[in-house]
């Protein structure tokens, strides 16, 4: 892979990765860090990908690593700040939604993110999550129940 086919699908990447940061670590200054440090060693370790087509999915995996090393190192609880670009829902439901989104446990609530705000297949996000699919399905539907119970 070149430079320049790199740079286009990082930048093709880019709000996913931002998204995903931020699902995990909730703070806009952590978030860049991490997605840098990830572009960083994705373009280190571009011999390892295998597969050309599947480059986001394994971008977005390494950048995952790297928010849960930055949670580990800084031991703290993080929570939710702006976040969601939902264009056609009203202000009020955004935070509504905003503030179910923080309340899921983090294991649901990078699943949800991964399906239903960057559109990853079941498959992609157990590939991504390093999970079974069952267990991406299950998480999809406790969220779903979770959120339906918190939005009522």
């Amino acid at each position: 892979m070149t430079r320049n086919t790199f740079a286009g699908l990082v930048l093709e990447s880019e709000q996913t990765l931002y998204r995903v940061s931020m699902s995990i670590l909730k703070n806009e200054t952590d978030c860049e860090d991490a997605v840098q440090t990830a572009i960083l060693a994705a373009y280190e370790k571009l011999n390892t990908l295998k597969n050309e087509e599947f480059f986001k999915t394994w971008l977005v995996r390494i950048l995952i690593n790297i928010c849960y090393q930055q949670l580990r190192a800084k031991s703290r609880v993080v929570s939710l700040k702006e976040y969601t670009d939902a264009p056609s829902v009203s202000h009020d439901r955004e935070i509504d939604v905003k503030l179910a989104l923080e309340q899921l446990p983090l294991k649901i609530r990078e699943v949800i993110v991964l399906y239903y705000m960057e559109d990853f297949s079941v498959r992609e996000v157990s590939q991504i999550l390093r999970i079974p699919e069952g267990t991406v399905k299950s998480r999809l539907s406790k969220g779903r129940q979770m959120l339906r119970i918190t939005c009522e």
